[in-house]
């Protein structure tokens, strides 16, 4: 397995720590790293202005994803994106800093991890962009770590809006349109 580190955010409040567990990503997807990255960056800067953040990044595969999804959600399958945070949020809630914590880092909300095989596959199936999905799909973790869910339809509605917003602020059309 092997794990990559690449550097954090430009702007420096917020922080992503990409973690390369699957090499084929870059055969796939040569800016696979950089584009989560960059979609992470947005989301939490879109969605959640004011505090230092930091969230990881995890781009591995099927069968890493699969093993997670059955520990922690009881569903023994892969499924495209999995969100893990560090606080149960509500939506538009910020983030606190844990007790005794410095003030001076970054709040941690959590990991993002992403399976290649099912990300690539439900792009080639949409006819969308590799990178465009995976930009998508870790934008759409990013607010679940934020406390952003889609079980209700009003819920769903105002979680895919905050989606595009962040998409077509990074040039990526509108996935739901």
């Amino acid at each position: 397995m092997m794990v990559e580190s690449l550097p954090s955010s430009m702007t420096g409040r917020v922080e992503v720590d990409l973690a390369l567990e699957d090499a084929a990503w870059l055969e796939a997807l040569p800016d696979a790293p950089a584009a989560a990255e960059l979609a992470g960056i947005a989301a939490l800067d879109h969605v959640c202005p004011g505090p230092q953040l930091s969230m990881a990044v995890v781009l591995t595969n099927d069968e890493a994803v699969r093993a997670l999804n059955a520990r922690w959600r009881g569903q023994d399958k892969a499924t495209n994106v999995l969100s893990f945070p560090a606080e149960d949020l509500v939506a538009g809630t910020m983030p606190s800093i844990p007790s005794g914590a410095p003030r001076d880092l970054p709040i941690e909300i959590g990991d993002v991890v992403l399976a290649r095989e099912t990300v690539l596959r439900e792009a080639e199936e949409s006819g969308v962009p590799a990178r465009n999905h995976l930009c998508h799909l870790v934008v759409h973790g990013s607010l679940h770590l934020l406390g952003y869910d889609h079980e209700e339809e009003d819920d769903a509605v105002a979680m895919e809006a905050l989606e595009s917003q962040v998409l077509s602020s990074l040039g990526i059309p509108n996935p739901y349109a």
